[in-house]
């Protein structure tokens, strides 16, 4: 810029200054200071977000403009895939440090997010004023929760907690390969080994070649659970014994399942594949060797991903665009499934129980992640109270009508009620046929609310009893060492795993591994996580 240029732009900046000066310092007759000629304009914020992903949120969707010129502020949606959400966030904190309004999908990484000077201090009187209704549900119906997301006794994260987390992971198994075999859904670990063998010995899918196996990765996890403990995870699972947490993959009785699944691997019944685990790509809650009819059992995915036609009725919209209650469409796992198979038939199971009548499947931590703030939204005054105020209107706002707008998308375009309740909406054509809509229209951009699930998908869910066998993490935040040692120890755990049931190492030495995982610093985790946990007792 040429000295000529800076000079006339001094001159204007001085200009337009003394103008407002002249404005601002106007008074009436009588003294007052008379009103601007323009109200003051609030500034407008550029505020990065991070929410749930199955398909990327175009930089125009609907609903986003809509937040945008509600609150006269950018919203700029870091589009990160939710199978790779951890992986491409941390490419993107390096780059860019992190963003204005966090997700932290996994509740241990909030201490990591902290140590890493990642997070804003959220004060607690700020986050009440500007996030009142979500603050009040959070406390009406989740209140052992609300102060989760503390850090040495200050606020770096706002709970996410998910009331369906109630219901456990299901147990599922091919209803038309038992019923060509004559045999019902196992109950105990024993009837479980005569169906699996039977799967993979007695060609269940009728086309005369050996090709089909019992079970794969996430069935070992209802194996592990007839012995009380869960292993195969993305984090430690810790369980309580005795009024003091230890880690589940430690346990003695592990190494009983670990014989079972050993025994099971050399006889041919555990699908080889399994050490890369069932889903292939794409959507990561399907159970691709599930849908091609490779194994005949599993616990992959919620209850919400094996719909199948029939199993509750839901609000649809006729040819006349009335809302009628028709049965369900089979959804994901379920839908894939028959797509390759229309004869295919999937039932649940109860977790079969185990020697000593234990029994579980894996369910996800009531506690489901954080909310944050970045720490650079504190530098520019106003952000942090602008962020919080949207957050909790996306969120919590307490009209009906207008929350079902922020998480649905537009009233008579989108969605409608279903009925004069307002208990239920129904999605409207053409976006019926498309189950990521809400990303495509950029709706929904805010954090669950533990309100108490009173949809008919969940009413359906109560039928199957998930909400009992469930094994939770018993340690749902995490502590120093869990942050410095977590990812060492989940990848010796899988190794030392996966080689106990190849056959590649002697189950004698499953000592041997404990041992070794203490000293890799399971040993100061378990520490830290038992004096965490008297703490918060």
């Amino acid at each position: 810029m040429n000295r000529t240029l800076l000079r006339r732009l001094a001159v204007y900046i001085t200009i337009v200054s003394a103008l407002a000066l002249l404005v601002g310092c106007a008074r009436n007759a009588d003294g007052s200071k008379e009103q601007a000629a323009a109200q003051e304009v609030s500034p407008k914020f550029n505020i990065s977000w991070t929410m749930h992903q199955n398909l990327p949120v175009p930089e125009d969707a609907e609903m986003i403009r809509y937040v945008e010129q509600k609150y006269d502020v950018d919203l700029d949606i870091w589009n990160l895939e939710n199978n790779r959400y951890e992986s491409l966030l941390d490419l993107k904190l390096a780059q860019e440090g992190a963003p204005d309004l966090l997700r932290i999908r996994q509740p241990q990484d909030l201490l990591k997010y902290q140590q890493q000077g990642l997070l804003a201090e959220i004060p607690e009187e700020t986050l009440e004023r500007y996030a009142p209704n979500l603050m009040a549900a959070i406390r009406k119906y989740a209140p052992d929760y609300s102060d989760q997301g503390r850090i040495d006794g200050s606020i770096y994260g706002i709970p996410v907690v998910n009331p369906t987390n109630a219901y456990r992971i299901p147990v599922v198994y091919r209803q038309d390969w038992l019923d060509k075999l004559g045999l019902d859904v196992p109950d105990t670990l024993e009837e479980f080994e005569q169906v699996i063998y039977a799967f993979a010995n007695e060609d269940p899918d009728g086309n005369g070649v050996k090709d089909t196996y019992g079970l794969s990765l996430e069935g070992m996890n209802v194996v592990f659970g007839a012995f009380g403990q869960v292993a195969f995870a993305d984090q430690l699972y810790f369980s309580d014994k005795d009024g003091q947490l230890v880690i589940g993959a430690l346990e003695p009785e592990m190494k009983e399942a670990l014989g079972y699944l050993r025994k099971w691997y050399a006889d041919g019944v555990i699908d080889p594949e399994f050490i890369t685990g069932e889903n292939k790509g794409g959507y990561k809650h399907l159970s691709h060797s599930f849908i091609n009819g490779r194994i005949g059992m599993t616990s992959m995915g919620n209850y919400y991903h094996w719909i199948d036609d029939g199993d509750y009725r839901a609000w649809t919209v006729d040819a006349r665009g009335a809302s009628v209650e028709t049965p369900v469409k089979a959804t994901y796992n379920v839908k894939e499934l028959q797509a390759k198979n229309p004869d295919a038939q999937v039932s649940f199971g109860r977790p079969f129980s185990g020697p000593d009548g234990k029994r579980g499947s894996k369910a996800y931590d009531m506690l489901m992640s954080f909310t944050a703030i970045g720490a650079n939204a504190t530098k520019e005054p106003g952000k942090l109270e602008k962020i919080l105020q949207i957050l909790d209107d996306v969120s919590a706002n307490p009209d009906e009508a207008e929350r079902a707008t922020l998480k649905n998308g537009i009233i008579g375009k989108h969605w409608n009620w279903a009925g004069p309740t307002r208990e239920d909406v129904v999605t409207l054509p053409p976006y019926d046929q498309y189950a990521n809509y809400l990303n495509t229209i950029g709706a929904n951009i805010g954090m669950t609310v533990p309100y108490p699930p009173t949809e008919r998908r969940e009413q359906w869910a109560a039928t199957l009893h998930l909400d009992q066998d469930g094994i939770y993490n018993a340690l749902e935040v995490s502590t120093p060492s869990l942050v410095r040692n977590s990812e060492e120890l989940i990848a010796l755990r899988n190794r030392a795993y996966i080689s106990f049931i190849t056959g590649e190492r002697p189950l004698a030495e499953f000592d041997d591994f404990v041992q070794e995982f203490l000293d890799a610093g399971g040993a100061e985790v378990l520490a830290e996580a038992n004096k965490a946990n008297t703490l918060s007792e």
